[in-house]
């Protein structure tokens, strides 16, 4: 089986990004186990704790680690990721040589309510993980606006947008099973 760690990049309770991640996930074949990352109590990164790093730095570090594939959805915010989600990527790339993310296979994803999706945000998301060496499935891409229909009553994917975001997901999980284990 197959551990997915799934990394949304929105602290917000009703948080459009936590909501796709947790349809997504009803999407995918069997054969997959996801996971998500706990990212809102990390501390602010500070190299001055490389070598001494938090209880909850260890933990992301050591899902990381443990994990075959990464899916990352994120929400944009002023045309960029979240602190957050930056802070998170930072802590588990350190201390300088000691990355977990490197030869993870990874997903972006993410919704707005805005017409362009997320797709400056996911843009400079792209940006870091290739200097990470986190090999990005880049095609097909996905920019979802958040409108009326997008979920369903039950919090699935609506029926106007499955079949995109299955067709997303097979192509995600396709990633996975091809890169993982290449680190």
């Amino acid at each position: 089986m197959s551990k997915i760690l799934v990394i949304v990049g929105s602290l917000r309770r009703d948080s459009f990004n936590r909501k796709l991640a947790e349809a997504l996930v009803k999407l995918a074949p069997a054969g997959f186990d996801f996971s998500f990352a706990e990212i809102g109590d990390l501390p602010l990164y500070n190299q001055d704790d490389d070598d001494n790093q938090a209880e909850p730095v260890k933990r992301l570090k050591g899902a990381v680690k443990a994990a075959q594939g990464l899916l990352f959805v994120t929400p944009e915010y002023n045309r960029s990721v979240p602190g957050v989600l930056k802070n998170a990527i930072d802590h588990a790339s350190r201390p300088y040589g000691q990355s977990a993310w490197a030869g993870k296979p990874a997903g972006v994803i993410g919704a707005s309510i805005g017409s362009i999706g997320t797709a400056m945000a996911q843009q400079h998301l792209r940006n870091t993980l290739a200097y990470l060496d986190v090999p990005t499935m880049g095609q097909p891409e996905a920019f979802i606006h958040v409108k009326d229909g997008l979920f369903d009553d039950d919090g699935g994917i609506g029926k106007d947008s499955r079949e995109f975001l299955q067709g997303w997901m097979g192509a995600y999980v396709a990633w996975v099973e091809k890169h993982a284990g290449k680190a």
